[in-house]
């Protein structure tokens, strides 16, 4: 009789260090070591970022400034050259048409989507909402001192001139993205 209890236990105590180990073997598969740093930093961009992308027309960016007011608050699809890279976070590309030379920057939420710097000279299909961001003087002062910032350039705010396009920018506010 007693044999039988100490088997009971013994049963509970492997079915605990079986769970145990099933947990810490979950638990370590789970975690993602690779820092903000590391993936700024990647040697190989290609590949998909955030959420999947979704079919439908895809236009350059030309193709996209030339319609700015039918476009304007809809989600859209953009293909172009990466011609920079948010040296800080990752969390912008600008990209360029081949054939018009127009310039987009796509955006993305800081900490969310990191493009790597490595990403710069690939090309990318980006989606996102389309949008026109009207900037102040001072918001454009401070938008052109942050830009210079981020490249290591330090800008007197008080000796920045402006031209009329400096008072606004098309974007691009994305969640998605496929590097080639």
């Amino acid at each position: 009789m007693w044999g039988f209890l100490f088997m009971g236990r013994r049963v509970d105590l492997i079915m605990k260090n079986t769970i145990l180990l099933f947990l810490f073997i979950i638990q370590i598969g789970c975690v993602n070591n690779e820092s903000e740093t590391d993936k700024l930093n990647k040697k190989n961009p290609v590949g998909s970022y955030g959420q999947t992308l979704s079919e439908g027309e895809t236009y350059n960016v030309g193709e996209l400034l030339s319609s700015t007011e039918k476009n304007i608050g809809k989600n859209v699809l953009i293909t172009g050259l990466i011609t920079e890279v948010c040296p800080m976070r990752g969390c912008w590309i600008e990209i360029i048409d081949d054939s018009s030379k127009e310039k987009i920057r796509i955006k993305v939420a800081d900490g969310e989507i990191i493009f790597p710097l490595s990403a710069k000279g690939k090309t990318v299909i980006a989606e996102g909402e389309f949008a026109k961001l009207e900037l102040s003087a001072k918001q454009a002062k401070d938008w052109k001192h942050h830009l210079a910032l981020e490249k290591g350039i330090v800008l007197d705010t008080a000796k920045i001139a402006l031209t009329k396009e400096d008072f606004y920018e098309y974007r691009i506010y994305s969640n998605s993205a496929k590097i080639f």
